[in-house]
C-alpha cells in the first residue's frame, strides 16, 4: 500500500494526521507485531523515516500502545456477558468513582458510559454462570448507586481491528 505524503488537512482531536499517518495506524491496528520494515515497504517510507514517524504518533498520544489477543477460552474464561446498569444517582463524582471501581474488576473487559435506558455498558468475561452471578452480588447489586442490572449472554462475537479512513478537511 503506498501512500502520498501529501497532508491532507486531516485532523484528530487536535492532532494533524496525515495519510501516510493513518496508513501506518491501520497497519499496527491489524498487527502490532509487524516490524518497522515491513512498516515502512508497506507506506512507502525509508525504515529511519518510517520510525520518526511512530515516535511522533506515540509522543502526540495518537498511537496509546499495543495489546495482544488473548484466547480467553484457554484461561479458563469461556463465557461472557454484556451488563446493562442503570444507576439511581448520577452525580459526575460518584458516577465516574463507580465506572473506575467496575472497570478495575479483572473480569471486566470495557465500560461504556452512555445515553439511554442504561447508564452503563459493562462487558464481562467469567468461568460460568456461578461467577458472573458472584460478580454481579458482590460489585453492582451491593453499591448504592445501583437501580437495576439486566444481563445478556453473549453467544457469539466478532471484533475488528480498524482505523476508519481520513476525514478530509
Amino acid at each position: 500500500m503506498n501512500v502520498n505524503r501529501t497532508d491532507f488537512g486531516i485532523m484528530a482531536g487536535s492532532t494533524d494526521l496525515d495519510r501516510t499517518d493513518f496508513a501506518i495506524l491501520r497497519l499496527l491496528t491489524k498487527d502490532a507485531w509487524l516490524s518497522n520494515k515491513r512498516i515502512a515497504a508497506e507506506v512507502g517510507l525509508a525504515p529511519s523515516s518510517c520510525h520518526e514517524r511512530i515516535k511522533s504518533l506515540r509522543a502526540r498520544g495518537v498511537l496509546l500502545g499495543a495489546h495482544a489477543e488473548v484466547d480467553l477460552a484457554a484461561m479458563g474464561l469461556v463465557l461472557e456477558a454484556v451488563l446493562f446498569v442503570q444507576l439511581g444517582k448520577l452525580e459526575v463524582e460518584v458516577v465516574d468513582d463507580f465506572v473506575s471501581s467496575t472497570a478495575a474488576i479483572p473480569e471486566v473487559r470495557n465500560v461504556f458510559l452512555v445515553s439511554g435506558r442504561s447508564d452503563l455498558i459493562v462487558d464481562v468475561v467469567v468461568r460460568d454462570m456461578q461467577h458472573l452471578k458472584t460478580i454481579i452480588s458482590e460489585h453492582f447489586n451491593r453499591h448504592d448507586v445501583v437501580l437495576r442490572v439486566e444481563t445478556s449472554v453473549v453467544f457469539n462475537s466478532r471484533h475488528q481491528h480498524v482505523v476508519p479512513p481520513p476525514q478530509q478537511a
